[in-house]
């Protein structure tokens, strides 16, 4: 048996049994927002502490801060553009640790870029936010939950940027990043498409590594299951992951369970849970410049994927 079906083959059988009732109901856009409304998580232990987000090279990335609902929270955003106009943007979260930031400019290996970087290389506005209780920011680790709220705040902070288009904000996501986007996708419909690499259909299969409350509480896991709210999601979000390894079985389980056409649910053959990354950023890119000049909206089709397959 897997780590992660070890862990809570029982809460995940209750939540299959949820996500089927679930995603038979008629789509509800604010159902993982209902659900949290008289909602308190309650912490049960501390994350690790760290220090700052690090001064980023000049040219490169600025040092900000956003208001969000516990107080002012550090990022990362390239500065602006010297054209003039509105840009598209995207803000990316991280993986592993996603409350927290380090440098994020060093050049990283293609099998394994994690970076973002082919955002800013297009000439994207890119934004990385640290969340709740990382680096030295106010407020303490939930766990996929308050979490929420700091992208969507992230998100009114780009929106307010003059040279943002506010009708052209994207959002990715890597591994646990890629999870925390799939549940703000459910949350709001402040962004253009979403972009969740290598989610799982619970953060509850983190077990306590990114966890923080009573991992035993079906309540508190439900809330944090992308797999429940499905039908929640408005705007049209991407599913990706390699085929190799990974978290390419909950890809699977979830798109089994999906209904709701705008989620795509997208394999690349040949790809890791970390290969997949640089190429498909590329690709995506692309994408968003093409359609802030006029053309098609971002889709990735299946002939894309088949592409993304054959690069390197």
């Amino acid at each position: 048996m897997k780590f992660k079906q070890l862990v809570l083959a029982l809460p995940l059988a209750c939540l299959l049994q949820l996500a089927s009732h679930a995603n038979a109901q008629p789509a509800q856009e604010s159902a993982l927002v209902q659900a949290r409304q008289g909602f308190t998580t309650k912490i049960i232990r501390q994350g690790e502490k760290y220090p700052a987000i690090p001064a980023p090279p000049a040219g490169v990335f600025e040092r900000v801060q956003y208001k969000s609902p516990v107080g002012a929270l550090a990022a990362y955003i390239t500065p602006k553009p010297e054209g003039k106009g509105k840009y598209p943007a995207i803000i990316w979260i991280t993986g592993g640790d996603s409350n927290s930031l380090d440098e994020m400019w060093t050049p990283k290996p293609r099998e394994n870029d994690q970076s973002a970087a082919a955002y800013r290389r297009k000439g994207l506005v890119l934004m990385l936010p640290s969340l709740r209780g990382g680096n030295d920011n106010p407020g303490q680790r939930e766990g996929f939950y308050g979490e929420v709220d700091d992208v969507i705040a992230a998100a009114d902070y780009l929106a307010s940027l003059p040279h943002v288009d506010p009708q052209r904000i994207y959002l990715g996501g890597h591994s646990t990043g890629g999870t925390l986007a799939m549940l703000v996708g459910a949350s709001t419909n402040k962004f253009r498409a979403i972009f969740a690499f290598g989610p799982v259909a619970s953060a509850s299969y983190y077990g306590a590594n990114y966890n923080y409350y009573d991992l035993k509480n079906i309540e508190e896991i439900k809330r944090r299951a992308p797999i429940l709210w499905l039908d929640a999601v408005r705007s049209d979000m991407y599913v990706l992951e390699g085929a190799v390894g990974g978290n390419v079985e909950d890809l699977h389980t979830m798109r089994q369970k999906n209904l709701n056409p705008a989620i795509r649910f997208r394999e690349v053959a040949g790809k890791t849970h970390f290969s997949v990354l640089a190429p498909a950023n590329e690709m995506i890119a692309e994408k968003i410049i093409d359609a802030a000049n006029g053309g098609e909206e971002v889709e990735i089709t299946n002939a894309d994927i088949r592409e993304l397959a054959r690069k390197k």
